[in-house]
C-alpha cells in the first residue's frame, strides 16, 4: 500500500475535473465515489443528476464561510492511495474502509470529530483511489496536518496487515519519485518496459558515474542521446538542467523534461557536484584527458582489478562506526555498480542493471554522506568506464567474476548496516541488489572456475596433499568444509599457482580467510579463489597461465591424470554464491 501526499491545491474543482475527467492519456475508467465526509454526497461519477460543482460547492462550504482575509491561500489536500502491483484488486467497500483510515490517521478526519475537515474519496482505476479535502474544519479552524506523509505511511504499514497485502518497508523521504499512472499508462502503449521517468533517471546516473566535472557529465548525457536544457543565470553561473528522451513528447509533440531533481535527490546539479568537488585535489581531470591520453586509460581487466580492491577497502570502513564516511562509501558503491552495468557483458548486463536499479536506493539515506573519502571507488568507477565494455571472455570476463565477488559482500555489508540503523527500504533494495548480483556471477564465474576445476583434477596425488596441509594450517576451522565443497579443485589449483610465483600458500590463504567473515559465502572455495588470484596478482583466467604452474616438481607421468579428492571429501554440486 503506498499512499502519496500531494502539493497543497487553491481549486478544489481542478482537481475534481482531473479524478473525474478521462485523464490525461484517457486511463482514467469508471470515476466514482466510494467514500466521503458525507454518506449523502453527491457522485458525479453515478449520479448524473449531480454536478462536479454540486461536490465542490459541498467541500468548500466550511472555507467559503470565512470571511476572506482569513481564507489559507492553499486549502485544497490531496492524498493518492496506492496498492502494490502484486495484491488483489479490491473492493469499493475495502477501499472506502481505506479511505476513512486515511483521513482519521492523517488528521483530516480524526475517528469521532463531528467538526472536522469534509473530505471525498474517488475511484477511477483498479489499483488505487484519491482522496480530496478541504483543510478548513466545519468549527473553522484548520485542520492539524503536519507530517501527514509520514503518518499516512504508518497507517499503511497497518492496513497491509489487516488486509494480508505485500507488506512494504517504510520510506524516510528519501526515494526517488515514483512515475505517475499517467507515466505508466503511456509507457504501456507505446510498448516501453519503463516510463521515461525512470529511463532518464538510469541514464544520468550512469552517466554521472565517476564523472569528474560539469562539461564531462553534460558530454555524457549527449551521447547517450539525450535532450538537455541548462539553466543559466544572469550571471552565466550554471544552476540546473533537465534532460528529456528525444521521443517522449507531449501532445503538442514538445519534448518532455525533467530536473534532476525530480528524478531523484542525488541527481540535482548541486549533489552531483558534491561528488567531484571533495576530489578536485588530484582526481579533477576531465573529459579530453581521458580521450586523449592513452596513459590516463586503463584495460577492462586493470580497471576491474583496480576496482575490486577499492570495493575491498569500502568494505573494512562499512565494518567501522564512521558513519558519514559510510554513507559516501554507499552512494560511491552506486556509481561502481552503475559503471559495472554499463559496461558489462550481454550474458551478465542484465542481473548487473537489476542490482544496480536496486541498489539506487540503497545509496541514500538521512546520514550525510562526508565526500572525499569515496575517491577510491569513484576513480574505480571512472576507470570501469573509460576502460571500456567487455565480452566476458579471457582476463576481462574473468575478472569481472572477481569484482562481482567482492561486489556482493560489499552489498552485503551495506544491508547490514541500514539494518542496523532501521532504513527497512535501504536495507531491503540492498538485500535485492545481492540476489541480481549472485545471479550475475552465476553467469560470469563458471567458465573461469571450470578451467581451474579442471588443472586442480589434474594434480597429482602427492600435490593436492600439499595443498590440503596448507589448507589445513591456514584455516583449520574451516578446511573440512572446504575440502567437501566442489570448489576445492580450483582453491587447490589456485594454492599451486601462488606457490610457482614464490609466495607461501599458507601465509597467503590465512590472510585470505582473516580479511572478513566468510558465513555469507555460498562457496567459501569461490572467494578465497578470487581473493588469492588479486592478492598474488595472479592472472584471474587461469588459462593464460602455461600448466605446468600447477604441476611444477610433479613427475611427468603424474600429469594429466585425475587425482581422487582427499577421503575425507565429497563431491558435491557447487553452491550458490
Amino acid at each position: 500500500m503506498i499512499p502519496r501526499v500531494h502539493d497543497m491545491g487553491t481549486r478544489t474543482i481542478g482537481l475534481l475535473y482531473y479524478l473525474y475527467g478521462p485523464g490525461t492519456h484517457e486511463e482514467h475508467i469508471d470515476p466514482h465515489l466510494v467514500a466521503a465526509w458525507d454518506s449523502l454526497a453527491p457522485d458525479p461519477g453515478r449520479d448524473p443528476k449531480a454536478t462536479y460543482g454540486d461536490l465542490q460547492r459541498l467541500l468548500d462550504q466550511p472555507v467559503m464561510a470565512l470571511p476572506a482575509s482569513s481564507r489559507p491561500a492553499e486549502h485544497v489536500w490531496h492524498l493518492s492511495v496506492r496498492a502494490a502491483p502484486e495484491d488483489p484488486v479490491l473492493t469499493d467497500e475495502q477501499w472506502a474502509d481505506i479511505a476513512r483510515r486515511m483521513v482519521a490517521a492523517t488528521g483530516i478526519a480524526p475517528e469521532g470529530d463531528d467538526a472536522a475537515c469534509r473530505w471525498a474519496a474517488v475511484r477511477h482505476a483498479d489499483d488505487h483511489i484519491h482522496i480530496i479535502a478541504t483543510v478548513v474544519r466545519e468549527d473553522g479552524r484548520q485542520a492539524r496536518i503536519r507530517q501527514d506523509g509520514k503518518r499516512s505511511q504508518e497507517e499503511a504499514r497497518k492496513i497491509e496487515v489487516d488486509y494480508g497485502l505485500r507488506r512494504l518497508n517504510t520510506g524516510d523521504g528519501t526515494a526517488a519519485k515514483r512515475p505517475t499512472s499517467a507515466e505508466r499508462h503511456k509507457a504501456e502503449r507505446q510498448g516501453k518496459k519503463r516510463p521515461p521517468r525512470e529511463e532518464l533517471r538510469e541514464t544520468v546516473r550512469h552517466a554521472a558515474a565517476g564523472v569528474a566535472g560539469e562539461q564531462e557529465f553534460f558530454d555524457r548525457l549527449a551521447a547517450a542521446g539525450l535532450l538537455i536544457r541548462q539553466r543559466v543565470a544572469p550571471s552565466g553561473d550554471l544552476l540546473g538542467y533537465k534532460v528529456a528522451l528525444p521521443d517522449d513528447r507531449n501532445e503538442d509533440q514538445e519534448p518532455i523534461y525533467y530536473s534532476g531533481s525530480t528524478l531523484a535527490p542525488d541527481l540535482s546539479l548541486p549533489r552531483i557536484r558534491e561528488r567531484f568537488s571533495a576530489n578536485a585535489s588530484g582526481h579533477n581531470r576531465d573529459a579530453a584527458t581521458d580521450r586523449s591520453s592513452g596513459s590516463a586509460r586503463v584495460s577492462p581487466s586493470t580497471a576491474r582489478r583496480k576496482a575490486t580492491t577499492a570495493v575491498w577497502q569500502a568494505v573494512l570502513v562499512l565494518d567501522q562506526d564512521d558513519d558519514g564516511q559510510i554513507a559516501a562509501q554507499l552512494a560511491a558503491a552506486g556509481e561502481v555498480l552503475d559503471a559495472l552495468a554499463k559496461t558489462s557483458a550481454a550474458h551478465t548486463r542484465s542481473e548487473l542493471r537489476e542490482a544496480a536499479w536496486a541498489f539506487e536506493r540503497a545509496s541514500r539515506s538521512h546520514v550525510r554522506a562526508e565526500r572525499g573519502h569515496d575517491r577510491a571507488l569513484r576513480q574505480a568507477a571512472r576507470d570501469l568506464v573509460y576502460g571500456g565494455p567487455v565480452l566476458g571472455r579471457g582476463e576481462d570476463g574473468a575478472t569481472t567474476a572477481m569484482l562481482i565477488d567482492m561486489v556482493i559482500f560489499l552489498v552485503t555489508a551495506a544491508a547490514h548496516w541500514h539494518g542496523k540503523k532501521e532504513h527497512a527500504q535501504q536495507a531491503a533494495a540492498a538485500r535485492q541488489a545481492a540476489e541480481h548480483l549472485r545471479a550475475a556471477y552465476q553467469s560470469a564465474a563458471p567458465m573461469h572456475l571450470a578451467v581451474l576445476h579442471q588443472r586442480g583434477r589434474r594434480l597429482s596425488q602427492p600435490m593436492q596433499r600439499k595443498q590440503t596441509a596448507f589448507l589445513r594450517q591456514a584455516v583449520p576451522e574451516l578446511a573440512e568444509q572446504i575440502l567437501a565443497e566442489q570448489g576445492w579443485y580450483a582453491l587447490a589449483a589456485t594454492l599451486a599457482d601462488a606457490e610457482s610465483a614464490g609466495h607461501d600458500p599458507a601465509a597467503l590463504l590465512a590472510e585470505a580467510a582473516e580479511r572478513r567473515e566468510l558465513d555469507t559465502a555460498g562457496s567459501i572455495s569461490d572467494v578465497l579463489v578470487w581473493r588469492l588470484r588479486r592478492m598474488a596478482d595472479l592472472p584471474a583466467d587461469a588459462s593464460a597461465m602455461p600448466e605446468h604452474a600447477s604441476a611444477a616438481t610433479e613427475p611427468s607421468a603424474t600429469r594429466g591424470s585425475t587425482a581422487q579428492r582427499p577421503e575425507h571429501g565429497n563431491d558435491r554440486s557447487r553452491k550458490s554464491r
